[in-house]
């Protein structure tokens, strides 16, 4: 997209708060397992190291993910995990996967005030449509127009806020960026 992660990490830096709100890396087509059990496939296998590692590099290691518990958001999770370390605390949630936007909000509501980087993984369209609810008006508007075409794939949006994540309401969030794996490889 063209987007400099290191223009992003550096506004991070002065937020109390990061979300990093992220769409899972390719999966495998729809096939007989149904879609919840999707594996991801060899590309997002990459895209998923390669964002781990970017955030990583870009300071951004979350201290919580809150993941949804079909198979390619936790192996998008667990490919990440492989640059994070045991640092981040990570919480597999069907209602990711099932419960839209509402799921998103409740996952910022009953984060810890101690937590300063969370990272919430999961699907299409919520996580587009989240990052749109959440942005303020005063974020660059090129940068929410992105939000309207949807996250491709391992894509990730970054709010910052110096309010707690459990008061955050909609449209008060600075968006930093929309970064895809290519962005901070």
């Amino acid at each position: 997209m063209g987007i400099r992660a290191d223009k992003v990490a550096e506004a991070a830096k002065g937020y109390g708060h990061v979300l990093i709100v992220m769409r899972h890396a390719k999966a495998e087509p729809y096939g007989p397992t149904g879609d919840y059990d999707r594996p991801l496939a060899e590309r997002g296998r990459r895209q998923a190291k390669a964002m781990g590692r970017g955030l990583l590099a870009m300071g951004l290691s979350p201290d919580r993910i809150a993941c949804s518990a079909a198979t390619r958001t936790m192996q998008t999770c667990e490919r990440m995990l492989r640059s994070f370390g045991d640092k981040p605390v990570v919480d597999y949630r069907q209602s990711l996967y099932e419960a839209g936007m509402q799921a998103v909000m409740d996952e910022l509501a009953h984060t810890k005030d101690a937590h300063r980087t969370l990272m919430v993984l999961g699907h299409e369209p919520t996580m587009s449509i989240a990052s749109q609810w959440l942005a303020s008006p005063s974020s660059d508007p090129a940068t929410r127009d992105l939000l309207n075409l949807g996250l491709s794939t391992a894509s990730v949006a970054v709010f910052g806020s110096d309010l707690p994540f459990s008061r955050w309401r909609l449209h008060e969030a600075d968006l930093l960026g929309v970064l895809t794996p290519n962005d901070v490889d």
